[in-house]
């Protein structure tokens, strides 16, 4: 299949409604790829122009634009925030935004290629003007979109200062999906005290390398004593009573290259099934959240200790045991974690941990 055949397929494939990834994912290609293929293309509606791998400028570059629409995504969420580009810093590879509505923690060595992405509508809907950035096995790890409010002469101004035409890059096949390893033995009683002995929750990523675990196993070895198994509807419930409380959350959505943040409350939470899949939606001004409920394996409530006190979590995951969203009660450092998430979190439904116990 050339690159013309490309063009032509997804441009068929999108205009039976279908997403550019699901489109991509029609012709045997990951999203990136299927983009790369539109680059020097002529006479379709979607138009690709490669960028400069210059990311942390890029995205400095953006906050004269105003309010720009910023997506995450992995497997099974999808988390769509918008608000100005403020505040971006890199430290090596990690970057950071810490703007009041775009807050973001970026893994720079996982972005592999970026593109400005211009798709002519279909039917009814606006032209789409974008940046897109994936990984490199083309996976997305963040996109930016313009929003009635955007600045478009500011916008234009910066693509034309980070465009690189010329050659498409070039993607790797995409990782085969891989049965969980073999986690080690681990000595149970150890890390369970090194988890009582964190003061600051940044320190859990470092604890999970340093005894060699995946996250789940993590919760599962401390299962009783800092985590809790729930009912999978615990999302669905969480979120509907801070809702009806106006309990401000936060929400963390994780894709290969960026962690984006949702701080404040949800108001309208609108679950929908379609085609045999179950949407849960938050549909706020500003901030929409779109989670496959069907896809959760597995929900926990995990707590951390902290100079703070507890700071508590609730994590979900899917059946391949991937982490698919967190959820947190809105707090600062050197602030206490909200009494009113914690009464939500005891309302939800434990369930019995299993006889059989977890490699030790």
């Amino acid at each position: 299949m050339n690159a013309e055949d490309i063009r032509t397929r997804f441009e068929q494939a999108r205009a039976r409604g279908l997403r550019a990834r699901e489109a991509a994912e029609s012709l045997g290609l990951s999203e990136g790829a299927a983009l790369a293929a539109h680059v020097g293309g002529h006479g379709h509606p979607l138009q690709v122009v490669p960028l400069r791998p210059d990311w942390l400028a890029l995205l400095q570059s953006l906050e004269p634009c105003g309010p720009l629409m910023a997506l995450t995504r992995n497997e099974s969420v999808v988390h769509e925030k918008t608000g100005v580009y403020q505040k971006l810093s890199a430290s090596g590879p990690v970057g950071l935004a810490l703007g009041e509505q775009i807050d973001l923690r970026l893994f720079f060595h996982q972005w592999h290629a970026g593109f400005v992405v211009a798709e002519a509508a279909t039917g009814s809907g606006p032209d789409s003007s974008s940046l897109q950035f994936y990984d490199r096995h083309g996976t997305a790890v963040h996109k930016v979109f313009v929003r009635e409010q955007t600045d478009r002469e500011a916008w234009a101004q910066a693509i034309h200062r980070a465009i690189e035409p010329g050659q498409s890059p070039r993607f790797e096949a995409p990782a085969p999906l891989r049965a969980r390893p073999m986690q080690p033995a681990v000595d149970a009683q150890a890390f369970a005290s090194a988890w009582g002995a964190m003061t600051d929750t940044h320190q859990f990523f470092p604890l999970l390398r340093q005894f060699g675990l995946e996250r789940l196993h993590g919760l599962r070895l401390v299962e009783g004593r800092y985590t809790h198994r729930v009912e999978t509807p615990a999302v669905r419930e969480m979120l509907m009573e801070a809702a009806f409380e106006a309990t401000p959350i936060m929400v963390f959505v994780s894709s290969p290259g960026c962690i984006q943040i949702h701080t404040g409350p949800v108001r309208r939470v609108e679950p929908l099934e379609v085609h045999g899949k179950t949407w849960l939606n938050v549909l706020d001004p500003g901030f929409n959240l779109h989670l496959r409920e069907d896809l959760i394996d597995s929900a926990w409530v995990v707590e951390k200790p902290t100079d703070d006190g507890a700071v508590t979590s609730l994590e979900v995951f899917d059946a391949q045991g991937e982490l698919m969203a967190m959820f947190f009660g809105a707090r600062k450092p050197g602030q206490p974690e909200l009494a009113a998430w914690r009464q939500i979190l005891s309302h939800l439904q434990w369930v019995e941990p299993p006889h059989e116990t977890v490699t030790a």
